[in-house]
């Protein structure tokens, strides 16, 4: 029986909070841990994650997934994005901090103590999560294997160039549709400063190169947001690296949000299967 522990907080950057949801087999056997970030524009309770996190949990691991400080979504409401100056003022360096918190909960909280085991711990990201994970995974010692959904291989080609940057600058603030919600979400110009900021340690070629411990990379065959080869690239830069390219497979794996199904998409079931495998061998 999976036993499922949701929106337990933790102080996140700036003192804003982290929501966690936690999946796992009550049965006192120490289980691999499996700590999963979000994207771009994305939340905990999207789509196909809890799905995924049963999946995971079905399969003896301690599951946890969580909601980044700064996404834009509130504690009292973490399905909708109702604190867009939270957004305009997240940026990496957050994110990192956000993940170390959690992960130092993972590994240092008495809770839990018997169900899981944080000496086998992997980072799942998806999209801009994906980056995000590999940044930690070549700075934090702790992290076991890697694996990333459609992960983003390269931050610093993202920021834009010329004539729009000095437009982002002059003004503070840079806004970016949401195509489900509409609404105009804020980039304020220390989004950019952040990473010229911290531009070395933001780098994640260097990380994935520096982790050099077990890494897959899953991706998309028809993935339009992140290109393919970002994958190749993430794969080449850590020789312990796996590469599985999932047919038919668009930048969310089949997923929506909502998603009132009781079963994974194809694609996503396939993305779920390869992982838990890939987190379970030794």
């Amino acid at each position: 029986m999976i036993q499922t522990i949701r929106n337990l907080s933790l102080e996140g950057a700036d003192g804003k909070t982290i929501l966690m949801d936690i999946f796992f087999k009550k049965n006192n056997q120490p289980k691999p841990v499996v700590v999963f970030s979000h994207g771009y524009k994305g939340f905990k309770d999207w789509g196909c994650w809890d799905l995924a996190a049963e999946q995971f949990a079905e399969n003896d691991c301690f599951f946890v997934k969580f909601n980044f400080s700064h996404n834009g979504t509130t504690p009292q409401n973490p399905l909708e994005f109702g604190d867009l100056e939270a957004f305009g003022h997240n940026n990496f360096t957050k994110e990192l901090f956000d993940l170390e918190k959690v992960i130092n909960w993972v590994c240092d909280a008495d809770a839990f103590l018997q169900d899981k085991n944080p000496d086998a711990l992997t980072l799942i990201g998806h999209s801009r999560g994906g980056g995000v994970c590999a940044l930690k995974a070549g700075e934090d010692t702790r992290v076991s294997k890697l694996i990333t959904w459609a992960g983003v291989s390269d931050f610093g080609s993202r920021f834009p160039t010329g004539q729009k940057l000095e437009k982002w600058k002059e003004t503070g603030v840079m806004f970016i549709e949401n195509a489900r919600t509409k609404q105009q979400m804020p980039h304020y110009y220390q989004f950019y400063q952040d990473f010229q900021n911290h531009s070395e340690r933001l780098f994640v070629e260097a990380a994935v190169k520096r982790f050099n411990k077990p890494q897959m990379v899953l991706h998309g065959e028809a993935d339009s947001v992140i290109s393919v080869e970002e994958a190749k690239k993430m794969h080449r830069w850590n020789p312990k690296s796996k590469l599985i390219m999932i047919p038919d497979a668009d930048h969310v794996f089949g997923g929506k949000h909502p998603y009132p199904e009781t079963t994974l998409p194809a694609p996503f079931q396939i993305l779920t299967q390869e992982s838990i495998l890939f987190v379970k061998t030794d």
